[in-house]
Parts: structure tokens; sequence; C-alpha cells
């Protein structure tokens, strides 16, 4: 990474020249095949669409957007400010109240995004007398969330409970926190919640997972990872969540015992000084949740459009993983192997994730394909023969 020039005292740069550095590190990215860019889509896109976490296939369903827009007639465009001021409608009090009935547990807090509710979560339930026991291959906000938390971090080797509670066993803090995903994103595995949990009760430790991909996909009708598990609703383990995936709509929420929830009301900086999230998103938030209960079948079907696509990947020779969830990953041999791959399923007419370094965390270059519980069984076999089709030579 190219950092900014060093200069003495009496130098200066002129003002064009203070952001040369950034030229130089854009270079550097390029020739490591790291560059991002931005791409619009259309509103009426005929791409068929692997790579949105849309996992239930609700972001058009008329119950979510007929639901964003009443709530958007109704509250306005947006939340006029944060929660602890005006932020906070009758509606985001509604969500916050169904969300912990469903998801089985005390309470439930709403926030701008998941990764808000992430950053929340971490930094007000530590501090530097705190050791945080963190997966290896956690999501970037969990990863932010330690390095804000001025707490001692322990990076545990990935899906390893035992090392865990070998961590755990010797430290000399007075608290701890075990943090884990509860799918992780880029192969879509799940965690050993219950080991994880014994690991963490053994050793008087709270649990903190990141339900983001479990939520509306595992467990009772969609319920989640802690309901799959049997976890949900217990005393020392704290859930966070995302409403922009299954649900269709945007946001995020911490969900946990009563006493953790005012915790955060009052403490966490990412709720006290952010505006509320925007009534659409609400609205449309509690009329997935509401779809949900009422077609429990929907977090069914993900799971198996899931073990299709991958035992079909597999049966065709590709190097696919063995969803838990809704998330299949397919190997790529190189970087520039799998952006190329990306765009030539896109050029066929089919749009998938392309996960390479720095953002996956064993270095493997993969094409990412979220499977969602609308899928047709034809639509199914078309992407499956895109990709095998568009498939590099090894």
């Amino acid at each position: 990474m190219v950092q900014p020039p060093v200069l003495r005292a009496e130098q200066t740069l002129a003002p064009a020249a203070v952001f040369d550095w950034l030229d130089e590190a854009a270079e550097l990215r390029s020739r490591a095949g790291l560059t991002r860019t931005l791409r619009s889509r259309p509103a009426e896109d005929p791409v068929l669409d692997l790579a949105s976490n849309d996992y239930l296939g609700l972001v058009h369903h008329p119950a979510v957007t007929g639901a964003a827009a009443e709530a958007a007639l109704r509250w306005g465009g947006g939340a006029t400010g944060s929660r602890l001021v005006t932020g906070t409608t009758a509606l985001h009090t509604e969500l916050e109240r169904e969300l912990a009935e469903f998801c089985g547990v005390e309470a439930a807090l709403v926030f701008s995004s998941g990764y808000a509710a992430n950053l929340a979560a971490l930094t007000a339930l530590t501090d530097p007398d705190t050791l945080i026991v963190s997966d290896a291959y956690n999501h970037a906000s969990l990863i932010d969330g330690c390095r804000l938390s001025r707490s001692e971090v322990h990076r545990a080797p990935h899906d390893d409970p035992e090392e865990v509670a070998a961590a755990l066993a010797a430290r000399s803090h007075r608290r701890a926190l075990v943090v884990s995903d509860t799918v992780f994103s880029v192969d879509g595995n799940a965690a050993r919640l219950p080991e994880l949990s014994a690991a963490a009760r053994a050793h008087g430790a709270a649990l903190l997972v990141d339900d983001a991909h479990g939520l509306g996909v595992l467990g009772p009708g969609g319920r989640g990872a802690l309901a799959a598990a049997g976890l949900a609703g217990q005393p020392d383990t704290v859930a966070t969540v995302t409403l922009s995936k299954s649900l269709g709509s945007q946001g995020g929420a911490v969900l946990g015992p009563a006493r953790v929830i005012r915790h955060l009301t009052e403490t966490a900086r990412t709720f006290i000084f952010d505006t509320g999230l925007a009534p659409a998103a609400v609205g449309a938030a509690l009329g997935a949740l509401r779809l949900l209960r009422a077609e429990p079948q929907r977090a069914d079907r993900t799971r198996e459009v899931a073990r299709t696509l991958s035992g079909s990947l597999r049966a065709a020779g590709l190097t696919a993983s063995h969803p838990d969830a809704a998330v299949v990953s397919v190997q790529a041999p190189t970087p520039e192997a799998a952006v190329q791959w990306a765009a030539d399923c896109r050029t066929a007419g089919l749009a998938v994730g392309c996960f390479r370094p720095p953002s996956v965390p064993d270095g493997i270059s993969r094409l990412r394909l979220t499977a969602r519980g609308d899928l047709t069984e034809a639509q199914i076999a078309e992407a499956v023969r895109i990709v095998v089709a568009t498939a590099p030579v090894s």
C-alpha cells in the first residue's frame, strides 16, 4: 500500500499535489488486478441475479414494496433525526417488537445498517479489561468493531471452538466476548454455535454472533441460526442481523437480553449519533417479516435451491462449497480468472459475485452465488449451465 509522502517541516506540497499518492496507489491496485468499479443497474434488469443477497426473493414482492410506500407516505422520506431525538417512529418500535418476538429474544434495537449494529455491539459491550476472541474469517464489520473496541483481540483460527476455549482459559481479563459470524459470507459454511456457546459459558464469557446470513434462511421458519441451535433467548447471547438480505430492505438490528438493548440505547455511538433508519426501510422490513411468518416454507426453499446449485456444479467438475445456508462459492484458479469468469457470466445473462484477495481471508479467488427462494427449476438449470460453460480452462 502506497503511503502519503513524509515531508520535513520546511517542505510543502502544492495544493494540486497533496493527493498525488492516491494515483500511485490506484496504479498498484490496477497492476494487482484489484481495481473496483461501480456498475449502475437498470430497474428492469434482464440478467438472472445470483449476485445479490435477496435470499427469499422479497425485494420486489408487493407486500414489501407496498409497505415501504405506505410508510414513506405516512411518515415521510426520512426519520428526521437520531433515534433518541425524533428518529424513532411508532413504526420503528413495532419492527423491534416483532423482530424480538420472531427471533425468540427479549428485545431488539434497530440501526441504520447491519455494519452500524456490529460496531455498536462490539464497542458498547467491551472495554480495555475485555478479551475478544474473534474468528479469523469474520466479516469486516466485526473486525472493525474489534479494532474500535479498545479491547485486546485474539484472532482464533477459523471454525475452531477448541482454540476459542483455550484462549478464554488463558485470559487475565475481567470479561470476555466470543465473536463469530453464524454463516460465513464467502463459502456459506455455518459456525458451530453449540460448541462456541459451551466454550464461552465454561469460561464466563458472553457470545456475540452476526446472523446476517442466517435470518430468514436458518432455523424454524427462518428464525435464524440461534433458533436453529437452540440458543435463542439465552441470557449470555447477543445477535446482530441485517434487514438488507432476507428481509429485502435496509438497516440492521441487535437482538438480545433487555438489559443489553438498554445499555446500547444509552451508550452505543452508532446509535446515539446516527440518524434513524428511514421509515420506508422500516416498513419494507416489517412487510417482509410478516410475509415470512405467514409463509415459513420460503426458508426451506432457499436452502433447497442452494443445495441444488452446489450439487449440480460439483457434478459438472467444479469445486463448489457445500452450503449450510444460501451462499455457494465456486473456486477460480486466479484473481484474474475470477474477474473474467464473472464478466463472462454476465455477458451470458447471469450476475454472480466475484470474491478475490484481499476480500477473501484464505487468498482463494472464487465466484459467489446466492440462492434465492423464488428461483424456478428452469432458472437454476440455466444458472448452472452458464457457470459451467464459461468456466476458465485450468
